[in-house]
């Protein structure tokens, strides 16, 4: 296992192999196999002669006590499995095969995704310990169709977390992404399992771009963002799960009982594509309109030659005409 060694290397600072075998009780050689799997993960780690290992620029750990100390009572009572990995497929993938095993208020956390994904099954860039990639399972009542515009809600209740650390700005694109200065920051990606017409569990993962390794970052297709860049020093990932989270459950759970309408007006506030001009692509088609919002139920607005037309999630995509 790679984390104790991960966890002393996490300073920045140089760690000869001598001194890290004999604080974790294992040879200089095994020391070096595991300096190599951290290496495999991505991760750069300087090794020099004389001084031994460091890792440039330190890393910030995800720590679940940390989390937790910083979650409201109320949320924490809410949170009944978190479940902190290391390197692992899918923070999503992971909650669906374990939905009905953990149940409700279930929060998966990985430092890396090997097969992260966003919506429409797009690869999500996932490198070591710099954004954040987190998934929670939710319980519904009432069927998938009274679901529509959760991603909507979900997508203010992480404006709402990054405004109290001082991310102001940051937009909304209908269905599921948050956009600072036209460049994507988070996507959000749900998934469902039960009854349709009843209960059912929503896992509701969302990946944050927190500070994008440039290396990463070749393998976006769209223009991005990172917290770095909105703050010029990006918060500890610890604090801000915890002040994502003390805004998401809440939002939850007054969407449960009363849908998205309490949210509708703050939506459209922070629309990116509010009154312009944009087009809409549905499979082979493309609709092209003025983007004039949502209506109650979060569906999107398209008015093209004086008639308005209301469009549903599924495989829409909007992008600026």
């Amino acid at each position: 296992m790679i984390e104790p060694v991960l966890s002393i290397l996490a300073d920045g600072k140089f760690h000869s192999g001598q001194a890290l075998g004999k604080a974790l009780g294992v040879s200089r050689s095994a020391i070096w196999k595991q300096i190599k799997v951290i290496e495999e993960s991505g991760l750069e780690v300087y090794s020099v002669k004389g001084r031994g290992y460091r890792i440039p620029g330190g890393l910030d750990l995800l720590d679940r006590e940390l989390i937790e100390e910083a979650l409201d009572p109320a949320v924490s009572s809410q949170l009944k499995h978190i479940a902190l990995n290391l390197i692992i497929p899918s923070t999503n993938a992971m909650a669906m095969d374990a939905v009905y095993q953990n149940g409700h208020g279930s929060l998966y956390l990985a430092e890396q995704q090997t097969a992260g994904r966003g919506r429409r099954g797009r690869n999500w860039a996932s490198p070591f310990a710099s954004n954040l990639y987190f998934s929670l399972t939710w319980q519904f009542n009432n069927g998938a169709a009274a679901l529509e515009g959760l991603s909507l809600a979900v997508g203010i209740a992480l404006i709402r977390g990054l405004k109290q650390l001082g991310v102001d700005g940051v937009q909304v694109k209908w269905p599921n992404d948050l956009l600072w200065r036209g460049k994507k920051l988070a996507g959000v990606l749900l998934e469902m399992s039960g009854d349709a017409a009843g209960e059912c569990f929503v896992v509701i993962g969302v990946g944050l771009n927190v500070r994008m390794p440039e290396t990463a970052a070749e393998e976006i297709d769209q223009p991005w963002t990172d917290l770095q860049q909105a703050l010029g020093v990006a918060p500890s990932r610890n604090t801000l799960l915890a002040a994502l989270m003390n805004q998401l459950v809440p939002v939850l759970e007054q969407f449960s009982s009363e849908g998205f309408m309490p949210f509708k007006e703050e939506w459209q506030g922070a629309n990116a594509h509010r009154n312009q001009e944009v087009s809409l692509h549905i499979g082979n088609r493309r609709e092209q309109g003025v983007c004039r919002g949502v209506d109650r139920a979060g569906a999107l607005l398209l008015e093209a030659e004086g008639e308005l037309q209301a469009f549903h999630g599924g495989e829409v995509s909007v992008r600026l005409a």
